[in-house]
């Protein structure tokens, strides 16, 4: 007997043309939400806007990003991954082209917008297809790629963002995804396997709640700090978390209708732990980055695209040891792996923290910051192999949109807090040269004399404990981890956990001919 996700017969699986397909969306939808924020200065120059408004250019497309995560994570089990990953692509190379063209800061507000729903409709089904298309006891490998290639995104776009502004202008930060999603749209055309769905009933009113509810808390989250957390802000945060609150239950009274978040996939400790730490993780990554590139460019007097460039080492460091650390996942309990990713990062933190002065040479920030490469290599594939280990076919879309949403709050929040944490710690080290009177603007660091970089850099260097302390949620979240079901021994062969798998299927006539349809997919065949 087959177990669920494996391939049965003669015909062996060969899933990787599949993953490196998705990973040229997943990669460019990941890069385009970190890279405009190097554009700002030369948007609001181009098109006339002050920095109120500019902000939403990225605003505007995280918030669109993060709202229907949770539906369209669902909508791929109904209409099939692959379908809903390639209009997802289109879109957002569509919007992209839109962008670039855009003549006026509120154009190119609404063509992030479109880009935000096309990136929202292609990430939950990446991986919700590697959770279906690869066996749980080789499931390691690709997610370790899968989280490599999410944390290198992150740092790669203020890199590209600097080079592509620098060289060509603002508007290529957006005409370069059109080539690139071209050629990806051919690629999932071609190697996206087609996978099994499932007829269900749209929950209309679930999806309503839970839009609404995710709009208002990242909203609020967004503009707390420019709004001075007004209390019509503190009462959008309250209203968002009570429609979401009123979701849960309604999720819970419609178990037996086919919800859009089954909530029995939360039974399972490991996922829902996983999903806290995935939060962890995208709070410390966004809020880590903003000090460090603020300190580097006022203190260390480095350009934009030089001080992205300090990033170089965490991405090579993540990307180098991915392969690695997804061998031992398929492997290892998760327990040690991920507890060591988390706390070799927040230790990476407090270094840089320490090394953070106005006299420190670059070469000693450098190293910190390949201490948090390594960190975050030991945590992204982890935990997306622990939160996925368990999940059948027909809960994969609901699991990679929960999953995903929770990490993009992660990183909402986290941007919210380290600029109310930054602006507080300035106040405090520069008095009034942190207040009304101070810098404003994205360029004000530059513009800082000699005497302010003292006190700036003790600002900044106080503001990366934030994350870093943030980092320790990780850990504590790790020692709580159960299982790591599926195990391989040393010649490769699969071991069972001793503990049950909850939410394994039996091979009835639901999961057999999931099975047989997917191993007579010509992307699954292996060349002689």
């Amino acid at each position: 007997m087959c177990k669920p996700l494996t391939a049965c017969g003669p015909v062996e699986p060969n899933p990787w043309p599949a993953l490196w397909a998705m990973l040229v969306g997943f990669f460019m939808i990941l890069v385009d939400a970190t890279i405009v924020a190097v554009a700002n200065p030369a948007i609001m120059a181009g098109l006339g806007s002050d920095y109120d408004t500019v902000i939403w250019v990225t605003s505007a497309y995280l918030l669109a990003y993060a709202v229907p995560l949770l539906l369209s994570g669902r909508l791929g089990d109904r209409f099939g991954p692959k379908n809903l990953y390639i209009l997802g692509l289109a879109v957002f190379t569509a919007a992209s082209l839109w962008c670039g063209l855009a003549g006026s800061i509120e154009t190119l507000i609404a063509a992030r917008v479109v880009q935000g729903v096309g990136a929202a409709l292609l990430t939950p089904q990446t991986l919700s297809t590697i959770t279906r298309i690869f066996p749980s006891e080789r499931r390691g490998v690709a997610l370790s790629v899968w989280g490599a290639t999410a944390g290198m995104a992150t740092l790669v776009g203020p890199l590209a963002g600097g080079v592509l502004v620098d060289g060509l202008g603002w508007q290529w930060i957006f005409f370069v995804n059109v080539p690139i999603g071209i050629v990806g749209l051919s690629l999932a055309v071609w190697l996206i396997p087609v996978l099994p769905t499932r007829s269900s009933r749209f929950d209309v009113l679930g999806v309503v709640l839970s839009g609404t509810g995710m709009f208002l808390i990242v909203f609020a989250l967004q503009e707390g700090q420019s709004h001075q957390w007004t209390s019509w802000i503190w009462g959008m945060l309250a209203g968002g978390v009570g429609f979401m609150a009123a979701f849960v239950y309604w999720q819970h009274v419609n178990a037996a209708n086919d919800p859009l978040i089954p909530l029995r996939i939360f039974r399972d400790r490991d996922f829902t732990l996983s999903n806290l730490g995935i939060a962890t993780i995208g709070f410390v990554v966004n809020a880590m980055i903003v000090p460090v590139m603020f300190y580097a460019q006022a203190v260390c007097g480095l350009s934009p695209t030089r001080a992205a460039l300090l990033t170089a080492p965490m991405a090579i460091a993540t990307g180098v040891l991915a392969p690695w650390v997804g061998r031992i996942v398929d492997r290892s309990h998760p327990r040690p792996v991920i507890g060591f990713g988390f706390s070799v990062s927040a230790i990476a933190l407090t270094w840089l923290s320490i090394e953070m002065t106005p006299v420190t040479p670059i070469w000693r920030l450098v190293l910190p910051l390949t201490a948090m490469g390594i960190g975050m290599a030991f945590i992204w594939s982890p935990l997306a192999a622990t939160a996925t280990r368990q999940l059948v076919p027909d809960l994969a879309g609901a699991g990679s949109g929960v999953y995903n949403t929770t990490r993009q709050v992660g990183s909402v929040l986290g941007s919210a807090s380290i600029a109310a944490f930054m602006t507080s710690r300035i106040g405090v080290e520069m008095g009034s040269a942190g207040g009304p009177g101070g810098p404003r603007g994205d360029d004000a660091p530059t513009r800082l004399p000699d005497v302010l970089h003292e006190p700036f850099a003790a600002a900044m260097s106080h503001s990366t404990l934030l994350p870093a302390f943030v980092a320790l949620f990780g850990v504590i979240a790790a020692m709580f981890l159960v299982d790591f079901g599926d195990r391989s021994d040393d010649d490769g062969h699969s071991v069972e956990s001793d503990r049950p798998r909850p939410s394994a299927l039996p091979e009835d006539a639901t999961t057999a001919p999931a099975i047989a349809e997917t191993t007579r997919h010509p992307a699954w065949r292996r060349t002689a």
